[in-house]
């Protein structure tokens, strides 16, 4: 099945939303929506042309090391992958993008963020889980630390967010922390995505967002 038009969306495209309902249902407005669909349409056919976006579409289009094994890129696809059927049509692909708005809650991204670092769906950000995103971060990033260094990171986070010591970071945990570090939600939002209708986005995620600093 190759790349179809507008005019056959909702017949031909897997997942196909009217823009109304995914505009009343996300921080997009219809007319963003609709210019959403045509930059969905361009990258579900960038390799395999079955109007659904794959993660080796998802991760050329998204990340500047796309040609890497990483486990941050492996992350991102798996939660705009709602349907955890290993592809993401056009409805989980706006839905996911809302969170990433400029405007979208601060309280959506903050959770989204949680569940990037919840890596088991244990409901806790557990350290080892916490050093496996930071090495992943690191890669994406094209930032080499020693492995000495990575554990002091994870440390100093653990000793900030972990204020039950219980050795795990809770959704609260991580809220309180994140309030204290705001720069570790700021690769949640992408800045473009206010300009929609005006241009087409590369959507490139620069993890300069949330190097060590931001850990």
């Amino acid at each position: 099945m190759g790349c179809v038009t507008s005019k056959n969306a909702n017949k031909y495209t897997p997942g196909y939303e009217d823009p109304v309902v995914l505009a009343s249902k996300t921080i997009f407005t219809v007319n963003e929506v609709e210019a959403l669909y045509e930059l969905f349409k361009k990258l579900s056919c960038s390799i395999i042309k079955d109007g659904l976006i794959h993660k080796e579409e998802f991760q050329l289009a998204l990340f500047r090391n796309s040609n890497k094994k990483n486990l941050f890129a492996d992350r991102v696809f798996d939660l705009f992958d709602i349907k955890r059927n290993g592809v993401i049509d056009f409805g989980e692909f706006v839905r996911s993008l809302s969170v990433f708005h400029p405007n979208a809650p601060e309280s959506e991204k903050i959770a989204y963020a949680f569940r990037l670092y919840d890596l088991r769906h244990t409901g806790f950000i557990e350290r080892e889980e916490l050093k496996e995103m930071v090495q992943a971060l690191l890669t994406e990033s094209d930032l080499v630390l020693s492995d000495e260094l990575i554990d002091t990171i994870v440390d100093k986070t653990f000793n900030q967010a972990d204020s039950k010591g219980d050795g795990k970071i809770d959704l609260d945990e991580w809220r309180d922390y994140v309030k204290q570090n705001p720069s570790l939600i700021r690769i949640m939002t992408l800045p473009y995505l206010k300009d929609i209708t005006m241009s087409f986005p590369s959507f490139i995620i620069h993890s300069e967002n949330s190097e060590t600093e931001a850990i």
